[in-house]
């Protein structure tokens, strides 16, 4: 019986090719469940008048960058990596524009280097990752390199 959900395999993979995930709206409950289980107790997620004092943009709740960049993890493992995916190994990033309660994101991932390891049916595997809003507009970018499992041997 085939199993399905299964992540993509590095040797199915090749340079240049690109995908999208699926979109995520980020809500309320995701900011304060976050900060509250990471301690990130800033005053900028959890004052909502902190924009009165000079500082935030007054639309509403912000996500910490970590958050934004956990859920889009999320959407990749969910579509690309279950099972698959071995190692996280290394990770650039870059927080471009805020993204607020009520933001949908979704990722733009293009493979930008591939190859296999020493010993294994394992390959390393580097993706570009651009997160993007509803507007379309960038708010995220990073790097990323990955451990993946190879096609299972016959």
């Amino acid at each position: 019986m085939k199993t399905l959900g299964i992540g993509l395999y590095w040797d199915d993979l090749t340079t240049g090719e690109r995908f999208k995930t699926l979109n995520r709206t980020i809500t309320e409950p995701d900011i304060v469940n976050f900060i509250g289980v990471t301690g990130m107790v800033e005053t900028l997620f959890t004052d909502l008048t902190f924009a009165d004092h000079g500082a935030g943009s007054g639309n509403g709740r912000v996500a910490p960058g970590a958050l934004v960049y956990t859920m889009t993890e999320g959407l990749l493992v969910q579509s690309t990596m279950q099972t698959t995916g071995l190692a996280l190994l290394e990770v650039e990033k870059k927080i471009l524009a805020p993204v607020f309660s009520g933001d949908t994101i979704h990722a733009e991932v293009e493979v930008v280097g591939i190859r296999p390891t020493s010993k294994g049916n394992r390959g390393i595997v580097t993706t570009m990752n651009n997160v993007l809003n509803q507007q379309n507009k960038k708010v995220l970018t990073y790097k990323a390199v990955r451990m993946m499992a190879g096609k299972p041997q016959k």
